[in-house]
């Protein structure tokens, strides 16, 4: 009699488990049946195979100082998560810690009067070693095919878990690196799907910062590959930096000169810093960030997205980030109780804040004050430069009225950004060739040339288009080429 009433226990607290896994629902995902035999999702056994990390800072100069930050702050995260730093590869310029303009030198926070965050951070690639080859080298774990570096890889088994996180300028269909070329949504799509096919991964979380991140996933990355993605914005929008210099109550102390952090990425890192990653879910921490992110629908913030397979945002973050031993006995609150009081500011404009901030702090009559100047001058200079030869170009291809309608289409949800992924590097290699570099502002116009690939215009009509427009480009580092085409 006792027995049968063991078993008839067990068998009500599965039937309960069962009916509970059945009824969970994801709010952005729709409704979908879970089988008993995905209930691993709701234990934190460490079952999870071996959990690595790939950290990737794509900007140098020391008004990207976030980005670097991200990285810093989230290898911190992961550490202290219980992850080796053998299973840990961090991709950085590397010139921020100890730059003239930091004044801590050897020192990174990523929030006002923040711990350090750059101490014992593994320097695996840095400098011009930070490539988008030597990323997609990483990822399928071919020790070949990298160079330079520490030469760590991700020499993954099929039952392990990958988490990868991403944070720099972007643009439509494009993320930026500090050399040349930049990362482009279909060779990562690719990439990816060629690591699913070795089969050396059990899942694979990607976070993804940056300016209209939602294009790399959007209509590209297809369900099915055991990946979940959330990125910082939609496919059509800026992604935005906080902890900014005269930001108050949050105010960066103004010795910084610069943003401190990324307003998505600090959004998921402080939630983790302060959560017991066993038993809080990808799917709970998107909706704290989203709504984080959002800012409330003010005039900042952007909209946080998921793509991929969204059942696997009911995986706690332990199985990909560990948790923090010290958090054990925290609860997850059904707010974000983090949320600072700080404004944000859009990405692309966070140099310019950096160089007039500079500038207004500056000594009257003295050096810095003078290359501030120039420094701002040249980054207005080539935006102008840039904004105006893109509109130049859709008129003299389209005409006037047509060209505008052109250039600013936007496709419609779950389409990808072009049709022709080889066309759009030939038009950006060939506007580049008459008009100087993209560089980092210029990839907000990635769209205009992928529209333009989508109505027909071949690359000798592009080269005639950009020659007439562009009869010259500025002498200033952001036009120049000495670092190659963006494509």
């Amino acid at each position: 009699m006792m027995i049968r009433s063991r078993y008839s226990a067990l068998a009500f607290f599965i039937l309960t488990f069962s009916i509970i896994a059945v009824c969970d629902k994801l709010s952005d995902g729709g409704d979908f049946i879970r089988l008993p035999s995905e209930a691993r999702r709701f234990f934190d056994g460490d079952d999870v195979g071996t959990r690595w990390a790939i950290l990737l800072a794509g900007s140098n100069g020391y008004w990207n100082y976030r980005h670097q930050a991200d990285v810093c702050h989230a290898y911190q995260v992961l550490k202290r998560g219980g992850l080796k730093d053998e299973n840990i590869v961090v991709f950085m310029y590397d010139d921020i810690a100890n730059n003239e303009e930091n004044p801590r030198r050897g020192i990174i926070v990523n929030s006002p009067h923040g711990e350090d965050v750059y101490n014992g951070v593994p320097k695996d690639y840095v400098g011009e070693h930070v490539t988008v080859d030597n990323f997609f080298a990483v990822l399928l774990g071919n020790k070949t095919a990298v160079k330079g570096g520490s030469g760590k890889v991700v020499e993954s088994g099929p039952n392990d878990h990958i988490f990868i996180y991403y944070s720099d300028h972007g643009g439509p269909g494009v993320l930026g690196m500090p050399t040349s070329p930049y990362l482009y949504a279909n060779d990562l799509i690719n990439v990816l799907k060629k690591k699913h096919a070795s089969g050396t991964y059990n899942n694979l979380v990607f976070y993804l910062e940056a300016c209209e991140s939602g294009s790399i996933f959007e209509g590209l990355l297809p369900e099915g590959l055991n990946i979940y993605a959330t990125t910082a914005a939609n496919a059509e929008e800026s992604s935005w930096g906080t902890y900014c210099p005269g930001d108050s109550p949050s105010s960066t102390p103004d010795e910084y000169g610069t943003c401190l952090a990324d307003l998505y990425s600090v959004a998921w890192m402080e939630d983790s810093d302060a959560h017991n990653l066993r038993t809080e879910t990808l799917r709970q921490q998107y909706q704290l960030v989203k709504k984080r992110t959002a800012a409330g629908n003010s005039y900042y913030g952007s909209h946080v997205m998921q793509y991929g397979d969204l059942k696997q945002s009911l995986d706690t973050l332990y199985m990909y980030m560990g948790t923090n031993p010290a958090n054990d006995n925290f609860t997850l609150l059904s707010d974000n109780f983090l949320w600072p009081s700080s404004k944000a500011v859009n990405q692309r404009d966070a140099d310019l804040l950096h160089f007039w901030y500079k500038f207004s702090k500056a000594p009257e009559g003295s050096t810095r004050k003078f290359e501030s100047q120039q420094q701002l001058t040249e980054a207005m200079t080539h935006r102008t430069h840039v904004d105006n030869n893109i509109k130049l170009i859709g008129k003299l291809l389209f005409g006037i009225e047509r060209g505008p309608k052109v250039l600013n289409n936007v496709r419609p949800a779950g389409e990808p950004l072009v049709d022709d992924w080889n066309c759009l590097k030939s038009l950006v290699r060939k506007f580049e060739t008459y008009c100087g570099s993209l560089s980092q502002y210029g990839m907000k116009h990635m769209r205009s040339i992928a529209n333009i690939c989508n109505a027909g215009v071949n690359v000798q009509q592009m080269a005639e288009a950009s020659s007439q427009a562009c009869t010259s480009f500025p002498s200033n580092p952001w036009s120049s080429l000495h670092r190659g085409f963006s494509a």
